[in-house]
């Protein structure tokens, strides 16, 4: 039986951990980055990235949900390390894969101002200023990103591409994080009742107002 009923195709740092912690304590198992062994007996799985499954689904079967339905909801779907570049989530052949696959699957894009986002990539750890630049992404091959602007430049044409996309489909929500009314939207999105709304995985360097719960939502 199909259980993926989510998919986050939102930016790192955009929102990802606050949405995977909204949606656990709303009750549902959310898988963040990668398939963490507590929610898995297979040894082939555990541990493994999201994005690496969704390839793996997909280049298997064509679904590329097909490994991954232990979870509800997948928040964080790419991976950038020194050997491993994947971005399901901006590439076209996944995004139409995920969409003709599971016609009950819905999906959400996590939004900050490119601006702020692109500040929080460069704060975070060495992703802005190693990982980012010498790195193969979609829209951002080796060599560029290292800047604000250039990491602008990528955001913003990742999130237009998303709109391009999806359109108006009822299945999409562009969902900006620090709106006031974040939750209700997820939660009318999703159809299921959000306990908690506010800010997790946060650069250390840049805490937040008290009076502002999500500044720097991750």
């Amino acid at each position: 039986m199909s259980r993926v009923k989510l998919v986050n195709l939102g930016l790192p740092k955009s929102g990802t951990t606050t949405l995977a912690e909204a949606l656990t304590r709303g009750g549902w198992c959310a898988a963040d980055h990668k398939v963490r062994r507590v929610h898995t007996k297979d040894p082939l799985l555990g541990g493994t990235f999201v994005a690496r499954q969704i390839y793996n689904g997909y280049f298997n079967s064509g679904d590329p949900f097909e490994f991954l339905d232990i979870y509800d909801a997948l928040t964080e779907i790419s991976v950038l390390k020194a050997d491993v570049s994947l971005w399901p989530q901006c590439d076209y052949a996944l995004l139409k894969a995920m969409r003709m696959a599971r016609r009950d699957v819905l999906f959400v894009a996590t939004w900050r101002p490119a601006e702020e986002l692109s500040d929080s990539m460069r704060r975070w750890n060495n992703l802005g200023k190693d990982r980012l630049p010498s790195g193969t992404l979609p829209g951002l091959p080796r060599g560029f990103g290292q800047t604000d602007s250039q990491r602008i430049r990528w955001i913003e044409g990742h999130y237009d591409m998303l709109r391009d996309l999806f359109g108006g489909d009822p299945r999409y929500l562009e969902l900006p994080v620090a709106a006031p009314d974040a939750r209700d939207r997820l939660a009318a999105h999703i159809g299921l009742d959000l306990p908690w709304w506010g800010r997790a995985n946060v650069n250390r360097d840049n805490p937040a107002r008290p009076d502002d719960p999500a500044q720097g939502a991750a």
